[in-house]
């Protein structure tokens, strides 16, 4: 039984929030999401996948969810808001069980509001199921299409829900819940990195592609305990230990005998998107057997031998330009310095600036440090440009600060195309990149030189197969076909169901 308390924000609430949203967005790719799951019965599995999600935050802050499973019973939370807004003591106290389920959403396919907030729970003739996605589908409209004809009652406009759906649909038609998942896999194209919760146990699953990561990690004791979360740096706040990646194409399932492995996929082949690497993932996860702090200072020191400015001072825009800016001074010589301080406590607010207080120039989230600035040449790092609009203030805001040279050096290739497979990205003509050039985008931000890693320069530094990544962002060359009609709207399920 699903507990019934989950609390929606009002209309004018979403409308003040989209208008923030839009003219605060920042000039880099949105956020995936973050999910969780956890097999460990006598533990306390609601309060490890909680602070799980706390370290996943930063993949996603619209809403977040978890459901436990008590034997045949699903106890499930989940509400528009940050992971500390969404649940206190008394709410972890009503999601008992031995597994668990969480997630941690920004928006990709579906509008943000509560309905299409995850873990996404559907009935089964076994039971209830948990699931929770990170990615996207690219076939979400023929899937959808095929629920449908089998009369499937849809109650979000996510792709998620629909993964769970297809997996009732295969049990109904009286598969058994391993070969019902693996058959609704086939069924699915695109970047699925999932959790699944059951009465049975918990899996984890990943696209043949593996183009969103995900990690198994253990929980001291005997048994052993598992854990799955998108980063290790989820399992590092519990005290888990760092097992392995799950593979692109492979499921494992995670019950009282352990762990089992099933390659539910032959065509398998390693596709990891390469902004995880530079920009989402947090920098103390580790990837390939190292933290992705270490490998974006090398991206710095790339851009430094690639694109080098005789400048007093050099610094990161906080937090993900700060590592490559650090390896850009190491190589050029130039001294780093901190010059933004950044409002670590900023989060989504229902409170929008007057409109004078816009005109005045508010400061919400960083703030040049005006002593340290003054009357030098400055470089600024940044990890990417997708818009062009804060990136032009921001430049405004050092000028005013009284930098007398502003370098803006760029630790990935010019953005060029949207992604499909799980990040928020505008259109392709909304990306400053596919419209106007390096020089004219230097001139449009003001900046005194305007230089982009390479991409040969980002995939060689990651030190393995630079085939094994998706690096569409960059190129147009997309691993898995996007049919045109997703191309148009992320919210192409909107009008089809209201």
């Amino acid at each position: 039984m699903i507990s019934p308390n989950s609390k929606a924000v009002t209309s004018d609430q979403n409308a003040q929030i989209n208008l923030i949203n839009q003219e605060e967005r920042p000039d880099k790719q949105e956020e995936a999401c973050g999910v969780f799951g956890v097999f460990a019965p006598k533990e306390d599995v609601a309060r490890l996948t909680y602070f799980g999600l706390y370290a996943l935050q930063h993949r996603g802050q619209e809403s977040a969810g978890i459901a436990t499973f008590e034997g045949k019973q699903v106890h499930l939370h989940k509400e528009m808001g940050l992971v500390s807004q969404v649940f206190n003591e008394s709410i972890l106290d009503d999601l008992p069980g031995s597994i668990a389920v969480g997630h941690t959403r920004y928006s990709t396919t579906g509008s943000s509001h509560v309905a299409n907030a995850q873990p996404a729970v559907v009935q089964t003739r076994l039971g209830e199921i948990a699931l929770a996605h990170n990615g996207n589908l690219v076939n979400t409209k023929q899937l959808r299409d095929e629920l449908l004809e089998k009369s499937c009652n849809l109650t979000t406009t996510t792709d998620s829900e629909m993964i769970a759906l297809a997996i009732a649909e295969e049990l109904n038609d009286g598969s058994r819940l391993l070969e019902a998942a693996i058959r609704a896999f086939h069924r699915c194209r695109g970047a699925f990195s999932l959790v699944i919760g059951s009465s049975e146990g918990v899996m984890g699953v990943r696209d043949p592609n593996g183009i969103r990561p995900l990690v198994i990690g253990t929980l001291k004791g005997s048994p052993t305990r598992y854990v799955l979360a998108s980063e290790t740096c989820a399992l590092d706040i519990i005290g888990a230990k760092y097992l392995r990646d799950v593979e692109p194409g492979e499921l494992v399932w995670i019950t009282e005998s352990g762990l089992e492995s099933f390659q539910w996929s032959q065509k398998q082949e390693r596709k990891l998107c390469i902004f995880e690497m530079f920009y989402f993932a947090r920098p103390d996860s580790i990837m390939n057997e190292e933290s992705l702090y270490s490998y974006r200072m090398r991206l710095g020191r790339r851009l430094a031998q690639e694109s080098f400015a005789d400048a007093d001072i050099v610094f990161g825009v906080p937090d993900s330009g700060i590592p490559a800016a650090i390896g850009f001074s190491e190589v050029s010589g130039i001294p780093y310095v901190e010059g933004l301080i950044k409002n670590r406590y900023v989060g989504r607010t229902f409170i929008q600036p007057t409109q004078a207080m816009r005109e005045s120039g508010i400061r919400m989230k960083l703030n040049p440090l005006k002593d340290v600035l003054a009357g030098k040449r400055v470089i600024i790092i940044d990890d990417s440009i997708v818009r062009g609009t804060t990136s032009r203030k921001l430049v405004k805001s050092l000028y005013e600060a009284g930098a007398t040279e502003v370098h803006m050096r760029i630790s990935s290739p010019p953005v060029t195309h949207p992604c499909f497979y799980g990040i928020d990205t505008d259109s392709q003509d909304q990306l400053i990149a596919a419209t106007k050039s390096v020089q004219e985008i230097a001139k449009h931000l003001e900046v005194d030189s305007l230089a982009y890693l390479s991409w040969k320069g980002m995939l060689e530094e990651t030190k393995q197969d630079t085939n094994s990544f998706c690096s569409a962002c960059f190129t147009g060359d997309y691993p898995v076909p996007v049919p045109e009609q997703l191309k148009r709207s992320k919210l192409m399920l909107e009008e089809a169901i209201v």
